[in-house]
């Protein structure tokens, strides 16, 4: 693995299996059936823990705009708009797991990985909670059969996380070409 690129592309592909396939043992293991665990589900359950901070993050910012919402562990809905169910899916952790699993593994300093880490997954989640606004107050179940949500709204993050992606390596480069 003297080569940097191999390795690169190695670590990456470990790191998101391992982050990807995590969260769904974790998932098994919280939800009730062969392998259960009622400490973790109760205690250590950060997959509900996001959930319930879209989901209220979402009716806040509904709320400023001046509309009646309630919403429980998995279910938004808007007054005289709609309801959308919050799912596994839905919480964006195979995103997640990519954007992690590429800025762990690309070469660079720490503390700059950190922030970009940090400030990259808010950004995910921020635009996670744009969509919930907007399909609570706009979707239709019926009406919109033909266009799947989840693979535009995928798209759009994936577009975004690569020209970020693009930028932040190449000011990484730059730094360094600059240090050399």
């Amino acid at each position: 693995m003297q080569n940097p690129v191999i390795k690169f592309i190695v670590t990456f592909i470990i790191l998101f299996l391992v982050f990807f396939y995590f969260n769904i043992l974790f998932l098994g293991i919280i939800s009730p059936g062969n392998y259960y665990s009622s400490f973790l589900a109760e205690h250590l359950n950060y997959i509900q823990g996001l959930r319930s901070l879209l989901l209220s993050g979402s009716a806040q910012i509904l709320e400023w705009f001046g509309y009646d919402t309630i919403y429980n562990h998995v279910d938004l809905l808007v007054a005289g708009k709609g309801t959308i169910r919050l799912a596994y899916d839905c919480l964006g952790f195979g995103i997640m797991s990519f954007f992690t699993a590429f800025v762990i593994a690309y070469p660079q300093k720490l503390n700059q990985k950190l922030i970009f880490l940090v400030s990259g997954i808010l950004v995910i989640q921020l635009l996670n909670i744009v969509r919930f606004v907007l399909l609570a107050l706009f979707w239709n179940k019926r009406a919109n059969q033909i266009i799947d949500h989840h693979t535009v709204f995928n798209i759009i993050i994936y577009i975004i996380i690569i020209i970020s992606l693009y930028f932040w390596i190449k000011h990484t480069d730059k730094v360094i070409t600059q240090h050399a």
